[in-house]
């Protein structure tokens, strides 16, 4: 009877702790239906989840239609872009997020920037992704870009760049951290 008892404890122990790991999965590409804003994503992203509908229609439109500042774009690649991280919170309930998300990808493509290094985490209206992932990042607008460099926040820009392009402040903020 003892070694049955300690059987079925080991084994409901092992149960617990499968299903606690299997829990704590990421989940990307994550799709709601709201009443108001009918279909949202939520949390961690890939950039084709934005070439598809609805988000295709705001999605592409402002892609196709933004001139690059190439004088910037080429400033960008020479300091190496490509070396940071950026972590791009955005809403795709966001006006701000339509214009600027689509914009910034099409910098991002003429640098040549790795996929590997850019992380996009969608929010709902509240700034909150499901799984709390925004939450050491005290987002309080979209779109948000975070430069990391070595796993440290060296700058942002906030909903709205303070240049008027979002090529320019990337490089000023690579600039600044660059002769710190």
């Amino acid at each position: 009877m003892k070694k049955l008892t300690t059987f079925l404890f080991i084994t409901a122990a092992l149960f617990v702790t499968v299903q606690s790991c299997t829990s704590n999965k990421i989940v990307i590409n994550r799709e709601i239906e709201t009443d108001y804003d009918g279909k949202m994503l939520l949390g961690y992203q890939t950039k084709n989840q934005l070439l598809k509908l609805p988000y295709s229609q705001w999605y592409n439109e402002e892609h196709d239609q933004y001139q690059l500042d190439t004088k910037t774009v080429a400033e960008l690649k020479k300091e190496k872009l490509s070396s940071y991280h950026l972590l791009v919170v955005m809403g795709t309930w966001c006006p701000d997020s339509h214009r600027d998300i689509p914009r910034l990808f099409k910098i991002l493509e003429a640098t040549d920037f790795p996929d590997a290094q850019l992380s996009l985490l969608a929010v709902n209206r509240n700034y909150q992704a499901p799984g709390g992932e925004e939450g050491p990042f005290k987002i309080r607008r979209v779109p948000t870009v975070i430069v990391q460099k070595n796993g440290r926040e060296i700058g942002r820009i906030v909903e709205h760049p303070t240049t008027g392009y979002l090529e320019r402040d990337l490089l000023e903020i690579i600039k600044t951290i660059r002769n710190d």
